[in-house]
């Protein structure tokens, strides 16, 4: 390897891809959509997947196999895997499978300081991300037909990102109930008073 290349799932993603044969980038993100990967990866700009190609062609991860000339099309460079790429992308698939990772998404940060809020001002907030929610879960369900038609350990993400969001909308609704029950509640004076009480455990205070 000529440069040093950090694992990401968009990287393992175009390994993978290139494991099914040479492609040109285009390619690449035609198939990504097509096997349904781009609900775990971002594809949509396509700038974003040269990058990433340029960082693994730096590697020696892949390397250019031709290019492609059409008078019908700009001309597109076709690349392959590596014997090093089939090495980083097991070594990487390996660490991914195994390994959680501690990761800080949106949503549980914006729960950790939702006593900014009152009740009432945080409850129609996660009413609207109900919403939100359960349309893309019912999108989810529906993709149910396409998956049916694939190996299942093709769509094997679909199922868990499914089986995900179905927890996190149980959950969520079972908050708004509690929310509009009264039985969640908090105010400003009781997040005054953890304030006040985490300050005096501090040494030197």
């Amino acid at each position: 390897m000529t440069a040093p290349v950090r694992s990401s799932p968009l990287g393992l993603t175009v390994l993978g891809m290139l494991q099914t044969r040479p492609l040109h980038p285009y390619g690449i993100q035609r198939l990504i959509k097509q096997w349904g990967k781009d609900q775990v990866v971002n594809v949509g700009q396509r700038a974003g997947l040269y990058r990433t190609i340029e960082r693994l062609l730096a590697a020696g991860l892949v390397v250019v196999r031709e290019t492609e000339r059409d008078q019908l099309y700009p001309e597109r460079t076709v690349y392959e895997i590596t014997d090093a790429g089939r090495v980083a992308a097991r070594e990487w698939l390996e660490e991914m499978l195994a390994v959680p990772k501690q990761e800080f998404p949106d949503f549980p940060v914006a729960l950790s300081h939702i006593l900014m809020l009152t009740p009432q001002e945080a409850l129609p907030l996660l009413e609207r991300r109900e919403a939100e929610l359960s349309e893309m879960h019912q999108s989810l369900e529906a993709g149910r037909t396409f998956a049916d038609s694939l190996p299942r350990v093709v769509m094997l993400e679909s199922e868990y990102i499914l089986a995900t969001a179905t927890a996190q909308l149980s959950w969520l609704r079972a908050v708004i109930e509690d929310l509009r029950a009264g039985r969640l509640s908090w105010s400003e004076g009781e997040l005054r008073e953890l304030a006040e009480a985490s300050a005096a455990e501090m040494p030197g205070q």
